[in-house]
């Protein structure tokens, strides 16, 4: 299988950082090809503008939508995006490797999915979703640490069920452009690992 990880650390050495190289290694030692963008390493923008492509649709009025239609149409969309669509191309399976930050994602990986996950029909767009996702057929799945013991992500946890924490990552972004979503991968950060 062909593995995508999409690492969003800020610190190479943190619990996240073991995680990936673990995942790294074994998914290879398993015959499996993988690729890892590590976005803090990258320097990934995660800001969603006119730098997200090399075309233009409307000088005059910047529409998000239009401009990711625009760029499907005419090859334009910058190439660090486009870059990271071949990767979502490529792979069988997506890892997205992060922390639960505010319960939700870093900032980073949040921008990574707004620029990359594009509409117009090269991601999402034109009937192209869950099922009919450009997507399907593949694999995706969070692997997450947790800032605290697992019980306090349960329905009777003070922070409440980690499905539904989950839910709008899950459901909203990987299973809305076409993938099968797995079970997460969730580990509680020790106090020797806190916000790693």
């Amino acid at each position: 299988m062909r593995i995508f990880i999409v690492h969003a650390h800020p610190e190479p050495n943190s619990f996240n950082g073991a995680l990936t190289r673990a995942a790294q290694g074994a998914l290879s030692a398993a015959g499996h090809e993988v690729v890892v963008s590590d976005l803090y390493a990258m320097g990934f923008n995660p800001v969603s503008d006119r730098r997200n492509f090399t075309t233009v649709r409307d000088p005059n009025y910047y529409r998000q939508q239009a401009e990711e239609a625009n760029a499907a149409a005419h090859d334009g969309f910058a190439p660090d995006i486009q870059a990271e669509m071949d990767k979502l191309f490529w792979c069988d399976a997506l890892i997205l490797q992060f922390p639960l930050w505010w319960f939700g994602l870093p900032a980073i990986l949040k921008g990574w999915v707004d620029r990359v996950f594009a509409s117009g029909g090269r991601v999402y767009g034109g009937g192209k979703w869950y099922d009919r996702g450009v997507f399907s057929g593949k694999r995706a799945m969070c692997s997450v640490t947790i800032g605290g013991p697992p019980p306090i992500y349960s329905d009777r946890g003070l922070n409440g069920p980690i499905a539904e924490i989950l839910f709008p990552i899950n459901h909203g972004m990987l299973y809305f452009v076409g993938f099968t979503v797995i079970e997460p991968f969730l580990r509680a950060r020790t106090s020797a690992h806190q916000r790693r």
